[in-house]
């Protein structure tokens, strides 16, 4: 058998660009997470609760 080679962890979160989620993001990332964000067009709007995390993380334009 050969040896197993683990996909790459991934999340997406919706709602990343509040309290909620931004902390959330922080928690994915820590623990090794590719995080992608939902956000609202257009995503080049301040978004303070994740500016520190903008340059770890891929954010989506969408709605729900």
């Amino acid at each position: 058998m050969g040896a197993r080679v683990s996909a790459p962890r991934r999340a997406l979160v919706t709602g990343i660009s509040g309290q909620d989620g931004s902390y959330l993001t922080e928690l994915l990332l820590d623990e090794g997470y590719e995080v992608f964000g939902l956000v609202r067009p257009p995503s080049n709007r301040p978004m303070p609760n994740i500016d520190h995390l903008r340059d770890r993380l891929t954010l989506l334009e969408g709605e729900l």
